[in-house]
């Protein structure tokens, strides 16, 4: 459900409520029953939902026939109030997405969808992660993993996140590059179902200019991976200039683009596909996306929020589960968190 005090409640209602989602998959949300009946009373919908315990769900005769709730947290009126910042929000936001995390890791669910959570109100609730594609990581143990941002219009995937600036030279190396550009490949191969065109941008301008700019990151780290990349059987060009990357002529040529650090490519990514843009987190044991956007809490509980995003990345999950091969997804249930 995102964070309590966000849009998160108000697109989830939405999205409990769709009849064309209904037709291909259960809805099973994590969150708080008692908020998503005070955000559909302000905002004029209906909880088209039951609501069953944690218990409940982990219960092995479980199935999901219809949209459910899965309580898990009782917050008051007094705890939360829609757009402030929260202790009391941040630990149910957390609490939502580890339980629903448990639960797609033990099989019960067949994807996880996370709506927007605030950062800050999990490091005020003592979570010591700064985001949900960290967190996946660590709870799911994955070996390796990256954030893809993907549209009709645009795909990118990122060799790094949260960090600051100053950090992302030293954190890149051959290795990391290669991780993701294999990551990349497998989910556009997945997603596509035929073998992708990927390019990776450089990280200076002009893509070093033969070491012109920078440190050589180009010619000791992004190239090497792209070369080790392309032994492998991948179709893969660069390192391009940053800043001619995404000119409509060039982007079109590939079905995703590697990015060095966060706004490098999501810059490009929210200018064209704002709000149909969907965020996946590759290299999990299990399948994740997400919303591609942020709490609003200046919109908070009051009817006027977007869901399409939150559209887009519950038939992302489908697309994925499908390209995968999984099995009767309407009747094991899709998470939504």
């Amino acid at each position: 459900m995102g964070d309590p005090a966000g849009i998160g409640p108000e697109i989830c209602l939405r999205a409990l409520g769709n009849a064309e989602i209904s037709k291909v998959c259960c809805l099973v949300l994590f969150g708080d029953a008692g908020v998503l009946r005070r955000v559909a009373s302000q905002t004029n919908q209906e909880l088209s939902a039951e609501t069953v315990s944690l218990r409940d769900i982990e219960k092995r005769e479980f199935k999901c026939e219809r949209p459910v709730v899965v309580e898990c947290s009782r917050l008051s009126e007094t705890e939360v109030q829609p757009g402030k910042l929260s202790v009391a929000g941040g630990r149910a936001s957390f609490d939502y997405v580890e339980s629903a995390i448990r639960a797609a890791s033990q099989g019960r669910v067949s994807a996880v969808v996370t709506a927007p959570i605030q950062k800050e109100a999990w490091r005020l609730a003592g979570v010591n992660c700064p985001g949900h594609t960290e967190l996946f990581t660590i709870l799911t143990g994955a070996s390796r993993s990256c954030m893809m941002q993907t549209s009709e219009a645009l795909t990118v995937t990122m060799v790094t996140t949260h960090v600051g600036y100053t950090e992302v030279p030293r954190l890149l190396t051959v290795e990391r590059v290669l991780d993701v550009i294999e990551l990349t490949a497998q989910a556009m191969l997945d997603m596509k179902q035929r073998s992708p065109k990927l390019g990776v941008c450089g990280l200076n301008p002009h893509a070093g200019e033969h070491g012109l700019f920078g440190q050589g990151e180009e010619e000791r780290i992004i190239a090497p991976a792209i070369e080790r990349a392309r032994s492998k059987g991948i179709d893969i060009d660069g390192p391009l200039p940053p800043d001619a990357a995404f000119l409509t002529h060039v982007r079109e040529q590939f079905d995703a683009i590697v990015c060095m650090y966060h706004d490098q490519g999501h810059i490009p990514f929210k200018m064209l596909a704002f709000h149909t843009g969907v965020n996946v987190t590759l290299g999990l044991p299990i399948i994740r996306t997400s919303v591609d956007h942020g709490t609003a809490y200046n919109i908070a509980w009051k009817g006027i929020a977007n869901p399409s995003s939150l559209f887009s990345a519950i038939n992302v999950a489908l697309k994925i589960a499908a390209g995968r091969g999984a099995s009767a997804i309407h009747h094991a249930g899709l998470h939504q968190s």
